[in-house]
């Protein structure tokens, strides 16, 4: 419990530094990739608080809504579409520091301002995933983040 209030009440760096540690323990006992998905996703919302955390699984050539913590959301989205598939597309971290200056920003909630996308990959680097993070606020994301998200996602 002391620990869940060092992380609330740090730096954004800071509460990285003692989320990741947390994260590889989850993900190193558990095997269920849609397990460690749905308990990264609430850690990772506890702990940041972010309008939408969540994942994003590719099934059969489209990404499928995957465990997630926060509002609704949408269902499935094609590769090259919106951020996260422009991140699946790419095979690379987005950062949007505006939603609506992304061409092709797909609104699944019009409360969402600023979203960071990072990519979850298989040992052959190929994207199996995406890491969906949405924030209520402009430009809520930035390296700090990218690199941090970047490290979780590897566990995966």
């Amino acid at each position: 419990m002391a620990e869940h209030l060092e992380i609330a009440a740090g730096n954004k760096e800071e509460k990285y530094r003692l989320l990741y540690p947390q994260i590889q323990a989850l993900v190193e006992s558990e095997t269920d990739p849609i397990a460690n998905m749905a308990n990264v996703a609430a850690v990772i919302q506890e702990t940041f608080h972010f309008w939408w955390t969540g994942f994003y699984r590719v099934v059969e050539g489209v990404l499928v809504l995957g465990p997630f913590q926060g509002p609704l959301a949408c269902t499935r989205i094609r590769k090259g579409k919106g951020v996260c598939g422009t991140a699946w597309q790419e095979n690379r971290t987005q950062v949007v520091p505006d939603v609506d200056q992304f061409p092709g920003h797909i609104a699944c909630s019009s409360a969402s301002r600023s979203e960071i996308v990072v990519p979850v990959r298989n040992a052959d680097g190929e994207v199996k995933a995406v890491l969906d993070i949405d924030s209520a606020e402009l430009a809520t994301f930035d390296a700090t983040d990218a690199f941090w998200l970047e490290k979780i996602a590897a566990l995966m």
